[in-house]
């Protein structure tokens, strides 16, 4: 039985890719601990298939944080006994790295992020400058990679010479109510970190100058309080709901009771441009349809599958504009419910586990 170890960030309960991933292998004879971290207000563990570990950390968010977090994540990996380390992002990779090699060890690279080209790193050169200096320290030297979209795997190979496999972190199949039938809500839905580079304050923007919308956001993040002030700002506490964080299986069940969903990006970095966000699978799978961006990977999935309306460009007006077309134009939204149906037939993690389950049996 090989024995693997998955190294994240964040303190596990609210990560669907990697319960997602650690259950499988776990359910098909690996030997799995993910290991997270350990938050003051981090509640206890969900109960898993699979071990799991947080490091706790005194040092919360910042460049103190990953120094912590990455010695302690070190000390921790150079005395278990494992096979592989998968680590997951390049804020995890370090530790991996030189555990893997000092101990003759393989190493996997999980790509869930463009890293270097996310929003919050491009806008700071110094932070992106030791990002990247860590990126092209490492990444040429791991054998074994996966991503989340063929737009990262096709910029991998363009900077490193390197082929990542393409695992997307689309959800399992699960039972929703009947897609044929109209919402009578208007309630629009975002879920996920709250980031620079989200929509989040166009989104805001947009609704607090509609009547007859709110707009519920699940999640938390860096720019909370940031959103908070704003909705204050605009007096739209009517109209904005901050939800929180949910259980994956609670999310899933809010999901289904929206009207649509939201998946919004800035166009800076090319972290963005290609990505695939996990939401953008949730909303088609709870049968709802969605506003996205018209970027490559977007408008690909959407000319094959149509359950979005896509907007060029972020700003309040074109949210407006797509908000108020499908509000007014019902066949239009119906036929989108309706595309969600086969979306999330081809496109599920019983077919997706076959490719991971694949690429673990050849490392």
């Amino acid at each position: 039985m090989k024995s693997l170890v998955f190294t994240v960030t964040n303190d596990l309960n609210y990560d669907q890719r990697m319960a997602r991933i650690c259950g499988t292998l776990a359910s098909n004879g690996y030997k799995v601990t993910l290991i997270g971290r350990k938050r003051r207000n981090s509640p206890p563990l969900l109960p898993r298939e699979y071990n799991q570990k947080r490091l706790p950390c005194f040092f919360d968010k910042g460049k103190l944080f990953y120094l912590e977090y990455n010695f302690k994540l070190f000390w921790f990996l150079i005395f278990r006994s494992f096979y592989a380390v998968c680590a997951i992002d390049l804020d995890t990779i370090l530790p991996a790295f030189l555990v893997c090699k000092l101990r003759g060890k393989v190493l996997v690279y999980d790509a869930h992020e463009y890293f270097t080209e996310m929003e919050e790193i491009v806008r700071r050169p110094a932070i992106k400058a030791a990002w990247s200096a860590l990126e092209r320290f490492t990444l040429p030297r791991i054998k074994h990679a996966y991503t989340i979209s063929d737009g990262y795997a096709r910029l991998y190979m363009e900077t490193y010479d390197r082929v990542f496999e393409v695992i997307r972190n689309v959800p399992r199949t699960s039972s929703i109510p009947n897609i044929e039938t109209p919402s009578t809500n208007r309630i629009i839905q975002y879920q996920g970190a709250l980031n620079i580079g989200r929509g989040l304050e166009e989104a805001i923007q947009a609704v607090s100058e509609l009547d007859g919308f709110t707009l519920r956001i699940f999640g938390d993040g860096p720019i909370s309080e940031t959103l908070n002030e704003l909705v204050q700002e605009l007096k739209a506490e009517e109209k904005v709901e901050f939800m929180g964080l949910f259980s994956p299986a609670d999310l899933r069940e809010k999901t289904q009771q929206a009207w649509i969903g939201l998946c919004l990006f800035s166009d800076t970095g090319l972290h963005h441009q290609y990505s695939l966000g996990n939401r953008f699978f949730d909303y088609f799978h709870a049968g709802i349809p969605q506003i996205s961006m018209d970027f490559p990977e977007y408008k690909a999935f959407n000319l094959k599958y149509g359950v979005a309306t896509l907007i060029p460009e972020l700003n309040k007006d074109t949210i407006k504009s797509a908000i108020l077309e499908l509000d007014v134009n019902t066949q239009m939204y119906k036929q989108l419910k309706m595309n969600c149906a086969k979306a999330r037939e081809d496109n599920c993690w019983e077919k997706e586990s076959v490719k991971l389950l694949s690429f673990y049996s050849k490392i």
